[in-house]
């Protein structure tokens, strides 16, 4: 028999929740072809503990907002530039660009036209803004895979191949964490009150949400008394975390990296976080949650011209209600997030995750097949 070629794959990954996709869709393809596949390409911790031979940092590329991104935009041109060559001596089968669709699309660009597909995994949010994005990545990939049901009609319409591959987050162990292992470790009673707060992953999240946060947890143990903080956080970020809660009147824990971050929302009673892929983990641990958001004004109220949903947490979006209480902008206050947050922990926190159940379900692909494999598999029958 003769030996099996092997599969060669170029990845770009540009953010943490990026990274974890990617982590996870590695070992998919390295099982669906029985080890005969090399990685390469850009991606953070996970993907490199998978292998990956890796580009450069990206914590380069996690820059939020319309106008924030300016500064930073000759050296995001000379990244683009130098992967794309990369994707070229690599000479790849197939290109799987992940999320980050500002750098990816351009990435798809500079590639130009290539006699190998071009997929591009975690399809923008055309049925929130700007539609005319689906003829764009029609453009530029051959492939699009999806994480929520009601996306591919979007872009088939367009002429994109679009796959319901099912979310990510259903594989990310965020309902598998330690509560009990994670009081004890931390000296955290059972009687105690744990409140998670999750800032972000970019740097401008958390400098416009931890000062926030701040006011909230002062005026929240006012109101209910003493609470344990936890703040996860990654690891280009926790310095910078360490430092801004150092002066905090309240107890807090700063978690380095992700080892504890689920073992974290599984003993916590409460949590804040910044709108993204977090809302879903929470969901998943069945912690009581609000989610809170500011953006650089001019970024928010060019956003708020274009955006066409009420919501922005997937579940809400899909139940069409608002199941988990959102402050965003202006709204994002001190005031109403201690007094959320202070009704879930007395009392109305308990049921939301159950409302949440059955929303979760929808995130699952039909035939039940994971979804990291589902991916895998969609990728392979584009190279075919």
């Amino acid at each position: 028999m003769p030996e099996r070629r092997t599969l060669r794959v170029f990845l770009c990954a540009g953010e943490v929740s990026g990274d974890a996709i990617g982590a996870r869709l590695m070992a998919a393809l390295r099982g669906r072809t029985g080890g005969a596949v090399a990685f390469r390409g850009l991606g953070g911790e996970a993907m490199r503990a998978e292998g990956l031979e890796n580009l450069f940092p990206i914590s380069e590329l996690a820059i939020l907002g319309l106008f924030e991104i300016l500064p930073h935009i000759p050296r995001l041109k000379r990244r683009i530039r130098e992967t794309a060559a990369a994707v070229q001596a690599f000479r790849p089968d197939v290109l799987v660009t992940i999320d980050a669709p500002g750098f990816n699309k351009r990435l798809a660009d500079a590639c130009g036209n290539t006699d190998f597909p071009k997929v591009h995994y975690v399809a923008p949010t055309v049925w929130a803004w700007r539609p005319g994005r689906a003829y764009k990545f029609k453009a530029r990939f051959d492939r699009l895979l999806c994480l929520l049901p009601f996306e591919p009609p979007y872009f088939e319409k367009a002429g994109l191949a679009a796959d319901f591959v099912g979310h990510p987050i259903l594989e990310s162990g965020a309902d598998r964490g330690n509560g009990p292992g994670f009081r004890d470790a931390h000296g955290i009673g059972a009687r105690e009150r744990v409140v998670c707060m999750l800032p972000g992953s970019r740097r401008e999240e958390i400098r416009k949400l931890l000062p926030v946060f701040r006011e909230t947890a002062a005026m929240l143990t006012s109101a209910v008394g003493p609470i344990r903080f936890v703040v996860p956080s990654v690891d280009h970020l926790a310095d910078e975390i360490e430092a801004a809660v150092a002066g905090w009147p309240v107890v807090v824990a700063v978690l380095r990296g992700g080892t504890e971050k689920y073992d974290a929302m599984a003993a916590s009673d409460a949590a804040l976080a910044a709108s993204g892929t977090v809302a879903l983990e929470l969901a998943m641990a069945r912690v009581p949650s609000v989610i809170a958001y500011k953006l650089n004004a001019l970024t928010h109220a060019v956003a708020r011209r274009l955006v066409k949903v009420r919501f922005v947490h997937p579940l809400n979006i899909i139940a069409d209600r608002a199941i988990v209480p959102e402050r965003l902008q202006a709204d994002c206050t001190s005031s109403r997030l201690a007094a959320e947050l202070s009704a879930l922990l007395n009392g109305t926190g308990q049921g939301q995750a159950a409302v949440l159940a059955p929303h979760l379900g929808a995130l699952v692909p039909e035939n039940g097949t994971p979804p990291s494999h589902a991916a895998a598999a969609a990728i392979l029958k584009s190279i075919r």
